[in-house]
């Protein structure tokens, strides 16, 4: 955007026949009326007006200018977004500064590119009036926004609310809580645009109608995760799906529906629970950012482009910018937030952390908003393949993956390389098995989908690892190349509490327990024999960040059926299924941690 206005102002400048001087600053508000409710927003207009002479005339009128320096005069009276052209219908005429034909068009260019003359304002949550000031060039106006509950809300209601998700089974999950991202998500004159969301927000696996779905769709919050493994690192990979890639200038292909870019973190096991950080890649429109937690790190086919920063030890900060959604870590130069301070430096912005519960966000400046994780493996993958049996208009460009390097195949013969879009460009949004890297795709290094599908293969290729550290390129556990090892390595979690129940089964029976107390119901076969149980501590009466189930003995299945909530008195429900004849015994561990 920079390096265009300066192209254009170079041009413009031999066409310039009339001095130009600017006399008044208005601002005009959308809508017109600015009242508006807490936490809401209206869109503020700088309109700059001057007076010309060209040869010896005078004359007056609107300018094209853009520019206005803003600042909201009350203290705690709300947020403004980064600048953008003005989307509304605009149809004051502007002054023609230019006497030549080609004048004219790059003033008409310039409108069209460089014109960023509006901005949001997002009001705080304390009814008043709030004032805001724009200055340019000496000129300086006043606009004042009613803040009031009783105002008629600007906002569509959503028509979609997503219940918690059920208790994990999967032994990765506390690796994969323990590295979630901090996201600094920049927010601009969509905001909703820029949450992070699932990919079925709006209540069903259509893919292009997510684009007109955006504003009734659910803005709860949603980051996707993948895991594999090798003996020694694992590797952990993170989607952020947006409904909509957007900008205030939408030309062929640079906006489109649906968006989900991401992060790839390189994890070697030292030895202790989590292990240690090394790397983290980020995905920005094709081209792949790396940053290193471990200064032994050095280039390979890509550079390093800076250090790793974290939230409370364990989870990397990256930025994303509003619009295109691109990721980059937050110490990059391609960063508009500043942890230290908690400040998004262009305009507003959203802070997301992990919670295990998908909130939304309040405003479009709103702080530490929680998510949940969303597994790709079951959400994405099983419905994405050409063995799958999926009807939905979820997905589309289906391609043979073929890996460079004599790397494994995918176990299906096509896989789906991105969502399903159509407005305003085609399929634009990828899949992390749809990912490419500009740079290695080019040198024939990296296929299209094996940076994400293949990450062991391809950390090595990037970058440098220190001499002597072991680094396995054999996966113990890659499900997305077929790869599942019977017994995967995943780290061990500390239980804070556990219950155990022994007994002799033959058939099927359910085991429910509530705080000290069990009790189970046959559901087929012989009555249960030898029942016996014992507990750490009661099962808590409040939320647990994690519960799981262990088959310590027995033939058969065991299922956790259903977590403790409030809704059913925080209690655990358990199945045992028995298959053959003749009873069996069982021993069933329940652990959890608060």
């Amino acid at each position: 955007m920079r390096k265009l206005a300066v192209v254009l102002t170079a041009w413009l400048v031999p066409f310039a026949t009339a001095q130009v001087a600017v006399t008044a600053l208005k601002i005009r508000t959308e809508p017109a009326e600015a009242r508006i409710r807490p936490f809401e927003s209206v869109v503020l207009q700088a309109l700059v007006y001057g007076e010309m002479t060209r040869d010896g005339a005078k004359s007056s009128g609107r300018l094209r200018r853009a520019g206005a320096k803003t600042r909201i005069i009350d203290s705690g009276g709300g947020w403004l977004s980064k600048p953008f052209r003005f989307q509304g219908s605009d149809t004051e005429p502007f002054m023609d500064e230019y006497q030549s034909a080609a004048g004219r068009i790059f003033d008409s260019l310039k409108a069209e590119y460089v014109l960023q003359d509006s901005f949001l304002y997002t009001a705080p949550e304390k009814p008043g009036k709030y004032q805001v000031e724009f200055s340019f060039e000496g000129q300086t106006a006043t606009a004042s926004i009613e803040v009031d509950s009783a105002a008629p809300s600007l906002r569509k209601p959503e028509k979609h609310d997503f219940p918690s998700e059920p208790v994990s089974l999967d032994p990765y999950r506390p690796l994969v809580e323990h590295y979630a991202p901090f996201l600094a998500q920049e927010t601009w004159f969509q905001p909703k645009s820029d949450y992070p969301a699932r990919f079925d927000f709006d209540g069903d696996w259509i893919g292009d109608n997510n684009w007109e779905s955006l504003e009734v769709g659910s803005s709860q919050a949603y980051v996707y995760y993948a895991v594999m493994e090798t003996a020694t690192h694992w590797f952990l990979i993170y989607n952020v799906f947006h409904p909509r890639d957007y900008s205030d200038k939408c030309v062929i292909g640079t906006c489109h529906e649906n968006d989900n870019e991401g992060l790839i973190l390189t994890i070697v096991k030292d030895g202790s629970q989590f292990g240690r950080l090394q790397v983290m890649e980020t995905l920005a429109h094709n081209n792949v950012y790396s940053f290193a937690a471990d200064d032994r790190i050095r280039g390979g086919i890509h550079d390093v482009d800076g250090t790793i920063e974290f939230y409370q030890d364990s989870h990397p900060v990256v930025f994303i910018e509003s619009g295109g959604h691109g990721i980059y870590g937050s110490r990059s130069v391609h960063s508009r937030y500043i942890l230290q301070r908690d400040e998004f430096t262009g305009g507003t912005g959203v802070t997301f952390i992990h919670r295990g519960a998908a909130e939304r966000p309040r405003h479009a400046n709103d702080r530490l908003v929680g998510y949940e994780l969303l597994p790709i493996y079951s959400y994405w993958w099983a419905k994405a393949h050409s063995d799958s049996g999926w009807m939905e208009r979820t997905f589309d460009d289906y391609f043979d993956y073929q890996p460079f390097g004599g790397r494994p195949r995918a176990p299906y013969r096509l896989i789906a390389g991105s969502f399903l879009g159509r407005r305003e460009s085609e399929n634009k949004a990828k899949p992390f098995w749809g990912w490419h890297d500009n740079a290695t795709r080019k040198r024939g290094v990296l296929a299209v989908g094996q940076w994400g599908l293949d990450p062991a293969y391809a950390v090595s290729r990037n970058l440098r690892f220190p001499a002597g550290q072991p680094f396995a390129l054999d996966y113990v556990f890659n499900p997305y190349l077929g790869i599942e090892s019977p017994v995967p390595t995943p780290p061990s979690l500390p239980s804070e509490g556990w219950f155990e129940f022994r007994a002799w089964i033959d058939g099927s029976v359910e085991v429910f327990v509530q705080g000290d107390r069990v009790r189970y119901q046959v559901l087929s076969g012989a009555p249960v024999r030898e029942p016996e149980s014992g507990f750490s501590e009661p099962l808590p009466g409040n939320p647990l960040r994690s519960l799981r189930v262990e088959k310590k003995e027995g033939r058969g299945s065991v299922l956790l059926l259903e977590g403790p909530s409030a809704t059913n008195g925080f209690t655990a429900r358990l199945r045992i299924d028995d298959p053959k004849s003749g009873p069996d015994r069982y021993h069933v561990a329940l652990e959890w941690q608060r």
